[in-house]
């Protein structure tokens, strides 16, 4: 497996394009295939979540995807799904497509009916644009950020010759419990939707399902994977198992991008749990660690406090052994700045232990690794620190 150029548009049979015009961004993606999707579990669903559900349940296909940023045309009522199926007709229209084959997303501020006359406006400059390469991809990505600093896109390369690339939205209200704000994930895969949705969900579970920002999950959330089946591949078996790992891989590194990329954020925390006595005990200990506000401060002042990752282990409700756990923080994958702070329960008499962590925690990357001594399960999770800004940027969000 190889990284390659190119975000979405590096997979065969998809074009892309989006423009931004002050806060509202429009963007469409054109890719015909079987599709699945991974949706919010939060209780107030935006209608386009709603509605590109129901239609993906239905048709197990998407021909587009038109998402709008600005406006997240979440709490919007009856009039609001009128107004998702209005916009993905906007785009059938135009190109002569079933609107029930048509998938909508909006990312933005909560409460307030969308624009449909902007983004009827918009749309002809977004088709004009439309073209299979890296450019089209890009434009498509950065058309749809609200607060992210960078657009996310990746893309691989198996060695069978299946190309995944997907790109993602996210930044603030991220503990998506599926997935992050927006995700649309692509591959030249020829690959039935039944087969696709249980890769996806397991891909999920690895990736987004372990980043945490603020710990608020969003209305909106949205993980969609379309095959174009372009390559012809019909990956059985290993190849099968190639293929998740590659979409593991794209979906971490986007998951990734999305934590270092978090409002305000200054520096990525990724926490390894290690030798937990189950898989949910791991992810339990690793969420909390990432979602902890003590340890986030923390990190962002540069404080080698790490008694408060012992805490957020502790209440996490993984299974736990304080005469078992050992801890270790490190800057980066630096292996040689790697700070030994508890093992076996036993806390590090080294005089020099501290003054070492204080510079670790100098790293724009703070890898946290905690073994609890009672198995072989695993887990990653991934997050940022909470800087001034944070507080800034949601104080201002809608003024």
């Amino acid at each position: 497996m190889k990284e390659i150029e190119g975000g979405i548009c590096a997979v065969p049979g998809v074009s892309a394009y989006g423009i931004k015009e002050g806060k509202y961004g429009l963007s469409v993606i054109l890719a015909e295939g079987p599709a699945t999707g991974v949706f919010t579990r939060n209780k107030v669903v935006a209608a386009p979540v709603v509605l590109t559900r129901e239609r993906l349940e239905a048709g197990h296909r998407l021909s587009g995807l038109i998402v709008n940023s600005g406006n997240a045309n979440a709490f919007t009522g009856k009039e609001g799904f009128e107004d998702a199926k209005a916009m993905s007709r906007l785009l059938a229209e135009k190109l002569d497509l079933e609107p029930e084959a048509i998938g909508v997303a909006s990312t933005g501020v909560i409460g307030h009916r969308l624009d449909l006359a902007r983004i009827k406006a918009q749309l002809p400059k977004v088709i004009a644009g439309l073209e299979a390469s890296p450019k089209g991809s890009l434009a498509a990505a950065k058309a749809i950020m609200t607060t992210d600093t960078f657009p996310k896109e990746v893309a691989v390369e198996l060695e069978s010759g299946i190309k995944i690339g997907g790109l993602a939205k996210g930044s603030g209200m991220i503990e998506p419990n599926m997935g992050t704000m927006l995700s649309f994930i692509y591959t030249d895969a020829d690959l039935p939707a039944a087969l696709l949705n249980t890769s996806l969900k397991a891909a999920t579970d690895e990736s987004f399902n372990l980043v945490v920002v603020d710990g608020d999950t969003s209305t909106n959330d949205m993980v969609l994977l379309t095959a174009t089946g372009k390559s012809g591949i019909k990956p059985k078996m290993e190849a099968l198992e190639e293929f998740q790992e590659g979409l593991n891989h794209v979906l971490c590194s986007l998951a990734k991008k999305v934590a270092a990329d978090g409002e305000g954020a200054t520096k990525l925390i990724e926490v390894r749990v290690r030798g937990a006595k189950t898989e949910k005990d791991a992810k339990l200990a690793a969420k909390a660690v990432v979602r902890s506000p003590l340890v986030k401060t923390a990190v962002f002042g540069k404080d080698p406090n790490w008694g408060r990752v012992m805490a957020a282990v502790g209440y996490s409700g993984a299974e736990l052994d304080p005469e078992k756990v050992s801890l270790s923080f490190m800057g980066g994958i630096e292996e040689e700045s790697e700070v030994k702070l508890v093992e076996s329960g036993k806390v590090s008499d080294s005089a020099g232990s501290i003054e070492s962590l204080k510079k670790v925690m100098e790293s724009k990357e703070i890898i946290i690794t905690v073994e609890l001594g009672l198995g072989k399960a695993a887990a990653r999770a991934w997050g940022c620190d909470f800087s001034y800004d944070y507080v800034r940027i949601n104080a201002e969000y809608t003024t």
